[in-house]
């Protein structure tokens, strides 16, 4: 089959990766589009993943819309001389609206559901639309849910091993106890109106009291006074820094989820909400979610905390989530294959579970 693929997040990078490399091994015809996006490309180039970049960055969320219109045009004529027998996405305005055109399959994959802009623009034009199942939203005929997290496309262990060498990249000695920081923009259309830790320094100096070397990570510029905490490392060198964290505190879900699935402890400072930060907390307590008016207070005292359980206790809550939940790259290339066979034999539903 011939499958496009678009990536306008450097997640989607992440998420997409290992399903690219498995749909080509079984003879797949895989084409990947891009839309520059933070570090994107630069991961793109980092796995040596083939693809053609058709539009640039937006500076705002007036020029987004300018930037999505000028990429979906691009798309679509990519499209009409590929022909392809599926096109997937995350969030998958620009793939769901591209289909329709077309009128082949689109298969979106989503699992944030307070960004109702994107929602509201894909999901009506998408055929299916994949999403865990602690997914909070129903979505109706067109949902299918599957028992893990987009992090695991691409953390699952089956996928992923850390390398400790990250740690002597970063200055740190191998038993050095750390922290990693990940201070968000607040920019993505769906993070508007909200925000997260009340004072960054002051996060910084109770987990140096606490004895931990603080390592920053911001979108964007941090204060002038952290900008000396501030590390820098390869992008696809980032997960194997939070595996050996002994905490994550993060203003991002997705920064969050990573530490958790790995397996480090994570504090996730944020008013919104998810499915999966909520399952990831009640179900496992490998993350902690705090939102409302003392949500800076309570989660520094939780990331302080953490720090004094020993590890084994993080290490046995994940492995319990790993005996719950599925490889997710298995998932994509399943879901991909039967979704665009109808087109090569006969018509047929694709299953509403891919447990």
């Amino acid at each position: 089959m011939r499958v496009m693929i678009t990536i306008q997040h450097p997640g989607h990078v992440h998420f997409f990766r290992h399903p690219i490399a498995e749909l080509r091994e079984r003879g797949h015809e895989v084409h990947v589009f891009a839309r520059e996006n933070d570090v994107a490309i630069e991961l793109l180039e980092a796995y040596d993943i083939d693809h053609e970049v058709l539009a640039g960055e937006s500076g705002s969320l007036v020029s987004l819309a300018a930037v999505q219109a000028t990429y979906e045009t691009r798309l679509l004529r990519r499209a009409r001389r590929i022909d392809p027998d599926v096109i997937t996405a995350i969030g998958g305005v620009a793939a769901a609206h591209v289909s329709s055109v077309l009128r082949t399959k689109s298969l979106v994959f989503y699992d944030t559901e307070h960004a109702t802009l994107i929602t509201k623009l894909g999901y009506p034009f998408a055929d299916v639309i994949c999403t865990p199942s602690c997914y909070r939203e129903e979505i109706g005929a067109k949902q299918v849910t599957y028992p893990g997290y987009h992090e695991l496309a691409y953390l699952h262990p089956d996928r992923f091993e850390p390398d400790p060498a990250v740690l002597e990249s970063v200055g740190l000695e191998s038993e050095e106890s750390f922290a990693v920081v990940r201070l968000s923009s607040w920019e993505a259309s769906h993070d508007v109106g909200h925000g997260g830790f009340d004072e960054p320094r002051e996060i910084v100096d109770r987990l140096e009291d606490a004895g931990l070397t603080v390592l920053l990570s911001a979108e964007g510029e941090p204060p002038a006074d952290l900008e000396a905490y501030r590390f820098s490392t390869a992008p696809e060198r980032m997960h194997d820094l939070l595996a050996f964290a002994d905490v994550v505190l993060s203003e991002g879900a997705t920064t969050a989820a990573e530490a958790a699935v790995l397996g480090t402890p994570a504090v996730y400072v944020n008013p919104l909400s998810l499915g999966y930060t909520r399952e990831l907390d009640a179900e496992y307590g490998l993350l902690f979610e705090y939102n409302g008016e003392n949500r800076h207070v309570r989660g520094l005292e939780r990331a302080v905390s953490t720090v004094e359980r020993p590890a084994e206790e993080w290490a046995d809550r994940r492995e319990r989530l790993l005996d719950d939940r599925v490889d997710v790259t298995n998932v994509v290339v399943r879901q991909l294959e039967s979704l665009a066979r109808p087109r090569a034999t006969t018509e047929s539903t694709p299953a509403t579970n891919a447990g």
